[in-house]
């Protein structure tokens, strides 16, 4: 079930090469999640020290009475990957013009995991092409309906 999601993401970047990820949370911020508080919006992934990071995210408080002072809602996030698939994110994280963003955060079970992405970012002219498509099977897809 997803909790939150990146809803421009798809507009502004070609994904390459998707991921899923575990994700380090508190309890609280996992609450949050669950009544769809937070926000992925700005949101990429960085590789550090041979770990991966979600930076930009944002999880508000569940119970702003019951938080400590020093909660911070946009601290980095671990991200929960095989060395291989962190190795992987680092050699594209070095390419130019490519970037790796979360795409959504969801529930497997119990654990809250995250669907991360290679991506390349679109022009205006891509953008422009991917509306156009998208009109057209909708027009087509209304027509083959009404028959």
């Amino acid at each position: 079930m997803t909790l939150v999601a990146n809803k421009k993401a798809h507009l502004k970047f070609a994904p390459l090469e998707s991921f899923s990820a575990g994700v380090e949370l508190l309890g609280t911020e996992v609450k949050a999640l669950r009544a769809r508080l937070g926000s992925l919006d700005g949101a990429r992934v960085v590789v550090r020290g041979g770990e991966a990071f979600i930076v930009g995210m944002t999880i508000p408080p569940y119970q702003a009475a019951n938080t400590p002072k020093s909660y911070d809602p946009e601290r980095p996030r671990r991200l929960l990957l095989a060395k291989k698939e962190i190795a992987e994110l680092a050699a594209a994280e070095g390419k130019k013009g490519l970037t790796i963003i979360p795409f959504e955060l969801y529930t497997s079970g119990r654990f809250v995991k995250a669907r991360i992405a290679i991506v390349r970012g679109k022009g205006k002219s891509d953008r422009r092409e991917d509306l156009k498509r998208r009109d057209a099977k909708r027009d087509t897809e209304r027509v083959l309906k009404n028959r």
